[in-house]
């Protein structure tokens, strides 16, 4: 499985909207998004495991996935990091 961030935008006039739009489609996911909205950040953000970006795709309303990004995350571990290092010089 591959992890995804998912990063969705709305004006604060669409603000609103969009929640109830994702109320709608799917109410359990709204459990998953972080809203900077209380600071006049209108955006939400989540990271959600699958096997394909179309998964992820499948939770936000179809109004709302021209103003989402989904993209391809991970960690990096000490290890990969001093690996990273290595190779510069290669």
């Amino acid at each position: 499985m591959t992890r995804y961030l998912i990063e969705t935008h709305h004006t604060a006039e669409q603000c609103l909207a969009d929640l109830d739009a994702l109320l709608e489609h799917d109410p359990g996911f709204l459990d998953n998004l972080e809203w900077g909205c209380p600071a006049g950040v209108h955006m939400g953000w989540t990271v959600v495991e699958a096997s394909r970006p179309e998964e992820v795709s499948r939770h936000i309303p179809p109004g709302m996935r021209s103003r989402t990004r989904v993209l391809p995350v991970q960690r990096f571990t000490p290890e990969q990091i001093r690996a990273l290092h290595g190779m510069k010089g290669s």
